[in-house]
């Protein structure tokens, strides 16, 4: 009776482990809202916590024109997090490429940050390492992050 009591603790356990630690390491996509400047293009976010407790961010970004064709021309599009105190933080350069069989502008970012986003936004820039971001050059932001 008591090996039993002990396997059916020790199965509950595992599931117990099992269930919590793929709901901490799911995270949904949040996409971004419609832009006014580039209002074709289309794009999601994916924030989630990885093994070191930082936070793995991925972005993912269709019909976004280069940014040599906006106007003003411009030479790099910025992504940025936003902190819970509300500061900015510059986190890199994203660029569109085209694939052979499609005419679609895609691009894909991926980077780390020991600090929790609340908001990213892309702005288009001037130069990649700007520490502001030019908020008359705002072209994509998701609402809060969840």
């Amino acid at each position: 009776m008591k090996k039993r009591v002990f396997l059916m603790s020790a199965l509950v356990l595992i599931t117990s482990i099992t269930v919590s630690l793929s709901m901490s390491s799911c995270a949904t996509k949040t996409p971004f809202l419609t832009s006014t400047v580039i209002p074709a293009a289309q794009g999601t976010v994916q924030v989630k916590k990885d093994a070191n407790k930082n936070y793995v961010i991925t972005i993912e970004l269709s019909n976004l024109a280069p940014s040599t064709r906006l106007t003003p021309p411009m030479t790099a599009y910025v992504v940025w997090l936003v902190t819970a105190d509300n500061m900015n933080k510059n986190l890199g350069q994203v660029n569109t490429s085209t694939n052979f069989m499609s005419n679609k502008l895609n691009a894909k970012f991926e980077t780390v940050s020991g600090i929790k986003p609340t908001k990213i936004f892309i702005t288009a820039e001037n130069e990649a390492s700007v520490e502001y971001p030019s908020y008359n050059s705002l072209i994509l932001t998701t609402d809060y992050l969840k």
